[in-house]
């Protein structure tokens, strides 16, 4: 029987057990499609539902262990192995009103109160590993259990919610809820910035030190003729 030869420009991946043969240079999401097989997930880019459904196992040819990435964005490569993973929604809802958020002086209780998981986090790194997108996900949660709800949802800005980090949390915690919600808070307060808050209240509770004696408390006083802003 005479074997036939693949074309040059050919990888051959194996997706779930199917040996598919794409094209150098596409996604796995497009290798898929172009061998003729299903969809059966709410992929958003194929105009189906939402972003960050294509989650996938990744082992390449060589290596030892298997990755988490996007199919969309992972390009297909000789001897890939991809297994798709099944979607991990969070293990209870998180309810919240936005509205009733009139500033950010309750922004850091609101944070306690819809999270409390967040403060319990045990620092294992595996959300972080998780993650296809890279995305410091512990540092996320321990800015936004401490408060600080600014530096936490800048850092969430290309979450996708695959929920990878949901299934990787021991504590439940689900990181990519809570950086939904430091983003929507973001978004929602501007009138005080949430850092700020917990620094007042740092200073409040004795926790924040004030050296009287640092360089910037002590400016130079202006010159004779001069008014400053105080005096204005």
């Amino acid at each position: 029987m005479a074997v036939t030869e693949r074309p040059e420009d050919e990888v051959l991946v194996m997706f779930d057990g199917h040996a598919v043969r794409a094209r150098q240079g596409v996604s796995l999401l497009q290798a898929w499609l172009q061998a003729g097989l299903p969809l059966t997930e709410n992929v958003g880019c194929m105009g189906q539902g939402v972003c960050g459904a294509c989650r996938v196992l990744v082992r390449r040819d060589g290596e030892r262990l298997a990755g988490t990435a996007l199919a969309c964005e992972t390009t297909a490569q000789e001897g890939m192995q991809v297994a798709f993973i099944d979607h991990f929604p969070a293990r209870r809802p998180h309810s919240y009103d936005l509205h009733a958020l009139v500033d950010t002086w309750g922004a850091i209780d609101q944070i306690d109160t819809v999270f409390p998981e967040a403060k319990h986090c045990r620092h294992c790194g595996g959300c972080d590993r998780a993650c296809p997108k890279g995305i410091e996900v512990q540092r996320m949660v321990n800015l936004a259990a401490s408060g600080q709800a600014d530096a936490a949802a800048a850092l969430f800005d290309h979450c996708v919610l695959c929920n990878l980090c949901v299934a990787a949390c021991p504590e439940h915690i689900d990181p990519a809820h809570l950086g939904q919600f430091v983003r929507r808070m973001n978004a929602s307060l501007t009138l005080r910035p949430s850092d700020l808050i917990a620094r007042l209240r740092e200073i409040e509770a004795g926790a924040q030190v004030i050296d009287a004696d640092a360089p910037a408390a002590n400016p130079p006083a202006p010159a004779p003729g001069i008014a400053t802003e105080a005096a204005r």
